[in-house]
């Protein structure tokens, strides 16, 4: 494995590592309130496709080892996040895992049945890449949130950094292999971390100036 390979698995890696403050923080309060189960709900499917994608692919072991991971910890976020739920938010919750466990039964049984080759390996592919822009575009609920609010408390910078990393590493890989379906999903993934680091720093440090100000204004 060469080192820009090392960087790029490093960073999907740690991406998926990226909530564990949240959760920590969730099991502290004993309390999921305020937080939203959509993002780990569409990563485990996003993760459970690229999973299903490395398989089929040829020389795709990294692949494999980092998504079967991501299934793993995407998981274990969600039975906590269950565990301190409402009772509304754990039935909304099991809905999705549904649709979740629907959509990825249905994607390998249609892709095994119908189709052969590397025919199947490109449409699981463009499968993959179109839940990993739905997993990208999630974060924009937040964003909004944000821009509402004018609090980053949900939406940590770390997470946001990370993403971003990952997409910048992707992205370049998946432009130098020319397989737009790594590429694509990655450019709008960079472009939403970018835009949620921006975000962060606007209201993180507006606010911080603004209460600053307030003080020296009303000693």
């Amino acid at each position: 494995m060469n080192k820009k390979s090392l960087i790029r698995n490093i960073f999907s890696s740690i991406v998926f590592l990226a909530p564990i403050k949240t959760f920590y923080k969730i099991y502290k309060e004993k309390s999921s309130d305020g937080y939203q189960s959509i993002p780990y709900v569409v990563t485990l499917l996003s993760a459970s496709l690229q999973l299903y994608y490395g398989v089929l692919k040829a020389n795709a072991t990294m692949t494999i080892i980092i998504s079967a991971g991501g299934v793993v910890i995407e998981l274990a976020y969600l039975v906590l996040f269950s565990i301190y739920a409402s009772t509304e938010e754990k039935i909304y919750t099991a809905k999705l895992m549904l649709f979740d466990i629907g959509g990825f039964g249905g994607t390998m049984a249609l892709t095994l049945l119908l189709l052969k080759g590397q025919h199947r390996v490109n449409v699981v592919g463009w499968i993959y890449a179109t839940f990993s822009l739905v997993a990208f575009a999630v974060p924009l609920s937040i964003m909004w949130r944000v821009i509402k609010t004018r609090s980053v408390e949900f939406m940590p910078f770390t997470t946001s950094l990370l993403v971003t990393l990952s997409a910048i590493t992707w992205f370049f890989y998946g432009l130098v292999v020319k397989d737009l379906k790594i590429a694509v999903p990655n450019a709008v993934g960079l472009l939403v971390g970018l835009a949620q680091i921006i975000l962060y720093m606007i209201y993180k440090y507006g606010n911080k100036k603004m209460e600053e100000t307030n003080e020296r204004n009303n000693p």
